[in-house]
């Protein structure tokens, strides 16, 4: 079976974070996320406000590179929970278990800077395996690459010859 969901979005509030009772720390947040398409009658898009939980590495990851109207992706898996309300009544809660969270914005465009759309980044955290990576986005470490330090491109110049094609 496969379970998996990304969703990309803005943060409605600052991260929580807390420890269980063994220590293993876990974040609480909630993404912003803006449906695709607009109304046909030319109105606004909807937007679903999505629960997200990140445990461990990724939890404390979260917290403490992510704010408030920080752009984040979320990639993970969704989880449905049942639990009983106050009054006694069974209630379902849909949330995300986040796997990675990467920056969908720069530090720079969180601070007020426009960017018109620089959704790249690409600096995450992993919770997979124990040699994943984190950076904040000011670091110029993207996702684990450096560029390299010398003058020299591994690249050829490639000719526009357009002729060639069959189509």
């Amino acid at each position: 079976m496969l379970n998996h969901i990304v969703v990309m979005g803005r943060l409605t509030r600052d991260p929580e974070l807390r420890r269980t009772g063994s220590g293993i720390a876990v974040a609480s947040f909630s993404l912003a996320v803006d449906r695709d398409f607009a109304p046909k009658d030319g109105g606004n898009r909807e937007t679903d406000f999505i629960d997200c939980v990140a445990w461990r590495q990724t939890g404390e990851f979260v917290s403490k590179y992510f704010t408030k109207g920080r752009m984040a992706v979320v990639s993970g898996r969704l989880q449905i929970r049942q639990w009983t309300d106050k009054d006694g009544n069974n209630r379902r809660s849909a949330e995300i278990v986040a796997d990675n969270v990467y920056f969908g914005d720069s530090k720079r465009d969180s601070d007020g800077a426009s960017a018109g759309g620089n959704y790249g980044g690409n600096n995450s955290y992993s919770n997979y395996g124990n040699n994943a990576h984190s950076a904040p986005a000011s670091s110029g470490n993207f996702g684990g690459y450096s560029a390299p330090s010398s003058g020299a491109s591994d690249f050829a110049s490639l000719e526009d010859d357009d002729a060639q094609l069959p189509f």
